[in-house]
């Protein structure tokens, strides 16, 4: 297969980021990353053009990793309390996965973070407070305290204290036979 070396103007995921001189496959430059604008043949002229790409990504990097540092400050500062379902002799039905963190993330924070940042070795079954490491740039990584509670002696004493309020008196309807 003929290949030929191109400058990328925009980072792309499986071949590199601005400025980034890179052999690809002669049909995949000429009829997607050209046309697109994702990339430039080299010439003389985009040689030369590689500086004003190269600042480019500078800025961008910079802004990420202090987008990064930002979001790592309001994680180390944030406590999560999550409940577990649990049977009477306090073994755990479910366990909280890196989804589940990902989405109560979302909810107090209102930033999205890929589950595939949060390091996890094991989903956690146990009840009490553990430490979850989410990477969020390759220089910042972020320490989220997770509380995970106990729902079984929770619902237990709701659904008692629930009886309790029925009004006096109140007697529920029995089911009307269908008739076929």
């Amino acid at each position: 297969m003929p290949t030929t070396e191109v400058i990328l103007t925009e980072k792309i995921a499986s071949l590199g980021a601005e400025a980034d001189v890179v052999k690809v496959k002669r049909g995949y430059a000429r009829n997607y990353l050209v046309p697109s604008g994702k990339a430039l043949e080299v010439t003389p002229a985009t040689l030369r053009r590689i500086s004003q790409l190269k600042a480019k990504r500078a800025e961008r990097e910079a802004s990420e990793l202090n987008e990064a540092e930002e979001l790592a400050r309001r994680i180390n500062k944030l406590k999560l309390t999550l409940t577990l379902e649990t049977g009477a002799t306090g073994k755990a039905f479910g366990s909280v996965t890196a989804k589940d963190l990902a989405d109560k993330l979302q909810a107090e924070l209102g930033v999205e973070i890929d589950r595939h940042r949060i390091e996890l070795e094991r989903p956690l079954k146990e009840s009490g407070e553990h430490e979850v490491v989410i990477k969020l740039h390759h220089d910042v990584t972020a320490k989220l305290s997770v509380i995970i509670k106990p729902a079984g002696e929770e619902s237990s004493a709701q659904a008692t204290s629930s009886e309790e309020e029925a009004p006096a008196g109140f007697k529920a309807k029995p089911k009307a036979k269908h008739a076929k």
